[in-house]
């Protein structure tokens, strides 16, 4: 999507949202992800590694090490 597709999206994202319904989305986009989300869950491969709020999700390590990769000692 182009910068206004995903402000257009974004707006009806939060409009649905403030009617109180719930929204599943999967994106690639981390800062259109974060700035929409209340609860992230993080997929590795189709497996699960993490879950919790947009804060929570950027400092936990497995998040870290999975897309930004590992230092090797």
């Amino acid at each position: 999507m182009n910068p206004q597709e995903k402000q257009t999206l974004m707006s009806m994202i939060r409009k649905i949202q403030a009617m109180g319904l719930t929204i599943f989305l999967v994106e690639h986009d981390m800062k259109f992800v974060m700035s929409l989300s209340d609860r992230i869950a993080v997929l590795d491969y189709g497996r699960k590694i993490a879950a919790g709020s947009p804060a929570e999700v950027q400092r936990n390590p497995a998040v870290i090490a999975a897309y930004l990769g590992k230092e090797v000692v």
